[in-house]
Parts: structure tokens; sequence; C-alpha cells
């Protein structure tokens, strides 16, 4: 394992560090490969695409909140937020799941992304009902609302000291 590397998934001899590898390949082992990457192309394509804009989305969240400037940065990221938030609704539009009927591993990533905007400013998801009840519907899954509901579910903090 790199060093360094914080998330690390041991699972016999595999070692696996990356929260997305992670995912993936848990995944992989309990045969659920349309969960991951989609069963056709229609669903293949857009979880590909959303699964990179969610992470320059993240990437612009971490690096304002790691950057010292973080005060000068802040209304300059607020007000490309809306613009962020209605591409994700407009990928979504009135499916129920970012890739059509079925769940698949970008939408914990795109619940991740939304819920960290959504911390960073409440009312970011205020303009974006379909995005609003993604949440929730995320949310009301068996085994997300029992998680969230436990001991083990920590809101806070979302970044380490270091950031703003």
């Amino acid at each position: 394992m790199p060093p360094g590397w914080l998330l690390c998934l041991i699972d016999g001899a595999h070692k696996i560090t990356q929260s997305n590898s992670i995912l993936c390949y848990i995944a992989l082992k309990h045969s659920m490969c349309e969960w991951v990457w989609g069963q056709t192309e229609m669903e293949k394509i857009p979880i590909d695409i959303l699964e990179n804009q969610v992470m320059d989305t993240c990437m612009d969240l971490v690096m304002l909140c790691y950057n010292p400037d973080f005060e000068k940065l802040k209304s300059q990221y607020l007000e490309g937020l809306p613009d962020k938030m209605r591409l994700f609704s407009q990928f979504l539009g009135k499916q129920l799941w970012f890739a059509g009927d079925k769940i698949t591993f970008v939408d914990f990533l795109a619940y991740d992304v939304l819920n960290l905007n959504s911390i960073f400013e409440p009312k970011c998801l205020d303009m974006f009902p379909h995005l609003k009840d993604f949440m929730a519907r995320f949310e009301d899954l068996n085994r997300i609302s029992a998680y969230i509901k436990s001991s083990h579910f920590l809101s806070r903090p979302i970044y380490t000291k270091q950031a703003m």
C-alpha cells in the first residue's frame, strides 16, 4: 500500500486504497457489475461522464477549503455554485437515479458532493427540487438510513483541520 494513503480496505490478500476503487471492488466482489458500470451503453456513458463531473466539483470545493486565500475566494465559489448544481439537476432530470432507474456507484458519489456543498452552503439545492428529491431518496435507502441513524455516522468534520 502506498505510504500516506489513509483509506484502505483489506480483504484477504487484497489491499485496496482510494474510495472509488474500494466501492467498485465491493460491487464486483458481490456480482453487482451493472451497479458499478451499468448494463447498456446508454447507462455506461452517463455514469462515466457523471463520475468525472462529480470529481471535478469535489476538487473545486477541496481546493477552495485548503486555499490560504479562502476568504477572498469563497464568494467567487458561491457565485458559481448555482451553475454547478444546475448541471447536476439537468443531468438527473426526472430520473430516479443519475443513470436511470437503477442506482449505480455514481449516485453515491453524486450524493456525497451534493451533501458537501449543502453543508458548505445550505441553500444551494433550494432551486433544484429534483436534486432535493434525489438526496431524500438516497437517504431513505434502508442501509443508508440505518447508517445515518447509527453512532458510526459523523456529519463533521468534513476535511482536516488545515482546511479553512
